[in-house]
Parts: structure tokens; C-alpha cells; sequence
């Protein structure tokens, strides 16, 4: 399956994968996502944390139960990324920063 099939298989717009790098400054994304999007930025960035004001932003578009579901998606997908670097299996592309 290439990349855009399986974009495509998601039902994510092609232009919204694209905007992903500047997704602060998009107007594909609704300000939950781009709260949700800063979130995952935050966790996976180890020289930065997440402050009380973005948490206050999450919990504006969030109830506690999906914060808890998106942490640990973060944090597996960060731990895969981790193990994967371990054992030298190359990035896919993903992220481009």
C-alpha cells in the first residue's frame, strides 16, 4: 500500500497530512486538534513539558478519559519510535523536524 492509499484508507485529507509540520498556524485544524497536536509535540519533545496552560487547552476540548487514551497513544507511539532506534530500524518519514 503506498502512502497515499493508505492516507486515503484513513480518510485523512492529503492537504491536512501535509500541514501537519505547521499545524499551529493552519487553518485545516480545529483548535482541539491543534491543542491535541501541541500535546503529542510536548511529549515527544524531551527538552520541552507540558505546561499548565496547554493541559488547561487540552481539558477546554477534551473530557479526562480521552486525555488519559491520547497520553497513552503518545507514549506508546514514543516508545515505538525509541525501540526502533535502538535496534537502528530507519524513521518512515513521518515527522519531518
Amino acid at each position: 500500500m503506498n502512502s497515499e492509499s493508505s492516507i486515503n484508507a484513513s480518510r485523512v485529507p492529503t492537504e491536512k497530512i501535509e500541514a501537519l509540520p505547521d499545524h499551529a498556524n493552519s487553518t485545516l485544524f480545529s483548535d482541539a486538534e491543534k491543542a491535541a497536536l501541541e500535546y503529542a509535540d510536548a511529549m515527544t519533545d524531551t527538552s520541552r513539558d507540558v505546561d499548565d496552560a496547554l493541559f488547561a487547552r487540552l481539558q477546554r476540548h477534551y473530557d479526562d478519559d480521552t486525555i488519559a487514551e491520547l497520553t497513552m497513544i503518545i507514549a506508546w507511539e514514543n516508545a515505538s519510535a525509541r525501540f526502533n532506534r535502538a535496534f537502528r530500524i530507519p524513521s518512515q518519514g513521518f515527522w519531518k523536524r
